[in-house]
């Protein structure tokens, strides 16, 4: 158990290194990452094309960046905003981390973007312990997941800046306990921001665009309960546990489960007409540039 422990601060301090370059680097460039978080199903696909769509109308230059484990259907989704999309297939990897964000945007992310946003794999528990190098950590929850979803994820609540709150349109049906929701929230990150938003009505939208824009602005984002060494030791304490059922795969030498040989990426830009080509470097991921191309809103 020892060694488990030991590897796992080993890739995570790794992790952490290039997640403090790659977010210097963005700083210098003006870049404004952020990096959202949440289950399967909880509508962030949708929210984030109605963002991508109202930054772009507001003049904000944007991209994102979407990771799954084994389809582009998010890619497309988000290409219809007009922004620059580009999927990661994870093959199966049940988080991004530094090393492949500063990968997969070099070279493709449009040089005056002002904000970058990162679809992490739909997961609560790997995903919270891995820093993106990101400005801003968003963790999102819709309202038919249940009011306690904050006290059985403590690590990716307590680790957000903001926290999203989707699907409300569907509460009064569902029976949603907002103040109990609330409560779990603030017992896990106190202070931390609640918006609540519907990609179906539009609430919430531009209000989460302002809160970013602040920060982008160089305003201080929420200091989380959570600090990283915070986040290690979680991580340690509860191993390769994941209660949402997901599968780690086996491990590679250092003991951590890599599966970059499968992972490739696709970017989908705004315009018109496809653009498909391949370029594989040298490595152990490649990447596919299929440029799909959609209307601008």
């Amino acid at each position: 158990m020892c060694r488990s422990v030991d590897v796992r601060t080993a890739v995570l301090a790794k992790n952490d290194g290039l997640a403090a370059e790659l977010r210097a680097d963005l700083a210098r460039r003006r870049v404004t990452a952020v990096n959202l978080l949440s289950s399967p199903g909880s509508g962030k696909t949708a929210l984030l094309e109605l963002a991508l769509r109202r930054a772009r109308e507001r003049g904000v230059t944007v991209a994102a960046l979407t990771a799954d484990l084994a389809t582009e259907n998010d890619a497309r989704r988000l290409a219809r905003s007009g922004a620059p999309v580009k999927q990661v297939l994870t093959g199966g990897l049940c988080h991004l981390e530094a090393a492949q964000v500063r990968g997969l945007i070099d070279g493709w992310l449009p040089p005056a973007t002002r904000l970058l946003f990162v679809e992490n794999v739909g997961n609560l528990v790997c995903p919270a312990s891995y820093d993106l190098g990101e400005t801003l950590r968003v963790t999102l929850m819709s309202v038919t997941e249940g009011e306690d979803k904050p006290l059985k994820y403590p690590t990716a609540f307590g680790a957000a800046q903001l926290v999203v709150l989707t699907k409300t349109d569907l509460a009064e049906p569902v029976g949603f306990d907002d103040a109990a929701f609330r409560a779990a929230v603030e017992r896990v990150n106190p202070g931390v921001e609640i918006l609540p938003t519907s990609a179906r009505t539009g609430q919430g939208v531009d209000i989460l665009l302002d809160r970013i824009l602040v920060v982008a602005d160089g305003g201080a984002p929420h200091a989380p309960l959570l600090a990283a060494d915070h986040l290690r030791r979680h991580a340690h304490d509860h191993g390769p546990e994941d209660s949402d059922g997901h599968h780690h795969g086996p491990d590679d030498s250092d003991g951590h489960h890599h599966d970059h040989a499968r992972a490739h990426a696709h970017a989908y830009d705004d315009g018109h007409g496809h653009d498909h080509g391949h370029d594989h470097g040298a490595g152990r991921d490649h990447g596919h540039g299929h440029a799909s191309r959609a209307t601008p809103a």
